[in-house]
């Protein structure tokens, strides 16, 4: 089995690895996977001030969009640190990433991989057990994906709160188009603290607003449950935009296994410029972290990213948006 841990399937634009794994699982003939094998087979792929922990304040507006987000130096640099949770200390019930208004809209995307590194050595995209020789095989698979594009409807909608991603529809866009078929079999979202649909209506949102948590079952036996816990963006007002997610998932198999579930974590950059009313074109950084719970090398990555792919993406409005 190939062991490939660079995103997580919520993840926003990305998930290749991801839609791998559920073809493999909804293909009857294919062995029965552990919930291990699983995780570790979904590759760990949204103010900015938070991210920078206390560090500069976020520029104004009207500054220049090559230099005015303190996130850009996480898309050039191959050292990245995990952000710092926020999850527990926003308690409004309708936190999201809000996106620029001019991404409201359903989209016709092109998302091409363009690099694929392991900032701190093979050994810790070898999975729970840091094996050279699988991530030497997860490295090949990934590397076969450089410059091959892959097309897709996004939709981003206008709430109460300011646009956000429709995580549902775009979740499983994602993970079927990458697969080439249908492999979803349902996404729904769940309530927790920060976000749930009893605040959402209780400050003037609607039934329809997207949360932030979202539970996917794969048409096989497996299902994967994620969480935001820190998100930060550019101010709205611009032309350019970016903003970043970090998110927590858990993966498990939903047959007879006794395998325990598995938590992985990893982080979305996203880089967004409006070049007309109807086109944006845009980067994606997914920045894969180890976790206590399932990494012996954990403690020796120090929190630093262990997986960083990067993919250029291309949208244009649909004609039916």
């Amino acid at each position: 089995m190939v062991c490939i841990r660079n995103i997580n399937p919520l993840a926003l634009l990305v998930l290749p690895a991801s839609i791998r794994q559920a073809v493999a699982l909804s293909t009857p003939q294919k062995a029965v996977v552990s919930r291990r094998q699983f995780a570790f087979h979904i590759p760990a792929a949204t103010s900015a001030a938070a991210i920078l922990a206390g560090a500069a304040s976020v520029p104004p507006a009207d500054a220049a969009p090559s230099s005015a987000s303190p996130l850009d130096d996480r898309f050039e640099s191959d050292i990245l640190t995990s952000p710092p949770i926020t999850a527990g200390t926003r308690f409004t019930g309708h936190e999201n990433l809000y996106f620029p208004s001019w991404m409201e809209g359903e989209w016709d995307a092109t998302q091409t991989l363009i690099s694929a590194k392991t900032p701190l050595g093979l050994k810790f995209v070898g999975g729970p057990q840091a094996s050279l020789d699988v991530a030497q095989k997860s490295m090949d698979e990934q590397n076969k994906r450089i410059n091959d594009p892959v097309n897709l409807k996004l939709r981003f909608v206008k709430t109460t709160f300011g646009v956000v991603e429709d995580r549902a529809f775009n979740l499983q866009s994602r993970l079927n188009s990458f697969a080439g078929k249908s492999v979803v079999a349902s996404v729904n979202y769940a309530d927790v603290r920060e976000s749930n649909r009893a605040s959402v209506l209780a400050a003037g949102g609607t039934e329809s607003d997207p949360l932030t948590t979202t539970l996917v079952y794969f048409k096989g036996p497996a299902a994967q449950k994620t969480f935001v816990i820190s998100h930060g963006q550019d101010p709205l007002d611009s032309d350019a935009w970016s903003g970043y997610e970090l998110d927590r998932s858990i993966f498990a198999l939903t047959n007879q296994s006794t395998a325990p579930p598995v938590t992985t974590d990893s982080e979305v950059l996203y880089s967004f410029k409006r070049v007309g009313n109807d086109q944006v074109e845009g980067r994606l950084r997914l920045a894969g972290y180890l976790n206590p719970q399932a990494d012996q090398l954990y403690f020796d990555a120090k929190n630093r990213a262990v997986s960083l792919n990067d993919y250029t993406l291309s949208l244009r409005r649909s004609s039916s948006s």
